[in-house]
């Protein structure tokens, strides 16, 4: 089998294609052959070796990537042998995914609807999950006005989607470019704003007025500017943080937002349970199906060709999400 590793720490150089033993299945276990491996902003932070969080990364060597979908090709000796030939996503526990198979527990994988291209579930594994949890977090109203930063990204094209499919009076999309913008419009935003412009937080203004809710994965300046056009009652759901840092990091930051009269909602704070989690892959399984949500793949690269992905993510180059697969 093949598989992406990192030796050391540093630029997107250091991700090697190499040659490894198969992964074989032990008990409860069950190796899936990857069609489709995800790669996440954070993974970029990680192989630089600087995550927007403290404390050290993944001991070296280390592969990353934490989601794929793909075939169970075998099972362990006590595992029910009817599950090989489905097609599933699964996340890998936290590692190892940049590979073309893998080996999970046998209750991780959550079977693919027939129909669904292949990416689709892979796309909507970690980023539909936390789309649908912060949709929910948030309680959209029919007379909610609504700003997403990084509006083309994983995450932020889903909750453009979901916004307008929850009722919301007025979605605004933020992002870098006008190329990312208009995929933005495609997905229902009735406005967008570049936020690689001067004063683009008093333009949002000036269209939308006082906003109800934000979804910011970016943080940072970026993320601080949005947080300013929140009024008293508004919500804020801080999930990324592409610039480095994360809006409202710190206990004082919040206590101010709080003292604003402005709900703060945590990103990592919305998947409830592991049992919720499954639940929100399902349902986004479900809505892609149903043709009601559909994740942007804006680029596919091959497995071998894992630094180059990380080097487009790391330019601001890609739309949406983007994908590994093998061969």
């Amino acid at each position: 089998m093949y598989q992406v590793q990192m030796a050391e720490y540093g630029a997107p150089a250091v991700l090697h294609l190499v040659e490894v033993p198969d992964a074989e299945p032990g008990p409860g276990q069950v190796a899936i052959r990857t069609a489709a491996a995800g790669i996440t902003f954070v993974e970029t932070q990680m192989r630089a070796g600087r995550p927007p969080w403290p404390g050290p990364g993944p001991a070296l060597p280390a592969v990353l990537g934490n989601g794929v979908e793909g075939t169970i090709v075998s099972a362990g000796p006590d595992v029910d042998q009817a599950l090989i030939g489905m097609r599933v996503v699964t996340a890998t526990g936290g590692l190892g995914g940049y590979a073309d198979r893998v080996v999970v527990g046998a209750e991780e994988p959550v079977r693919v609807p027939d129909g669904l291209p292949r990416g689709t579930a892979v796309a909507l594994l970690a980023d539909g999950r936390t789309a649908l949890a912060l949709i929910r977090a948030a309680a959209i109203t029919t007379g909610d006005r609504v700003l997403v930063t990084a509006a083309a990204g994983g995450v932020g094209s889903l909750l453009v989607q979901l916004s307008r499919a929850a009722g919301a009076r007025h979605v605004t999309a933020a992002a870098s470019s006008t190329r990312k913008l208009d995929v933005a419009r495609t997905l229902g935003a009735d406005a967008a704003a570049d936020y690689s412009s001067p004063g683009w937080a008093a333009q949002v203004r000036a269209v939308t007025g006082t906003l109800d809710v934000v979804f910011d994965g970016v943080g940072g300046d970026i993320g601080n500017d949005a947080l300013g056009l929140l009024g008293r009652g508004g919500r804020f759901l801080a999930y990324g943080a592409a610039s480095g840092t994360f809006t409202g990091a710190s206990g004082i930051e919040r206590r101010e937002i709080s003292s604003r009269g402005i709900e703060f909602i945590p990103g990592n704070t919305v998947v409830r349970t592991a049992e919720d989690n499954r639940a929100l892959v399902e349902q986004g399984l479900a809505l892609a199906a149903a043709g009601r949500l559909s994740p942007t793949i804006g680029q596919v690269f091959p497995l071998s060709k894992a630094a180059e992905a990380h080097a487009a993510i790391e330019a601001r180059a890609t739309i949406g999400k983007t994908i590994l697969v093998p061969g």
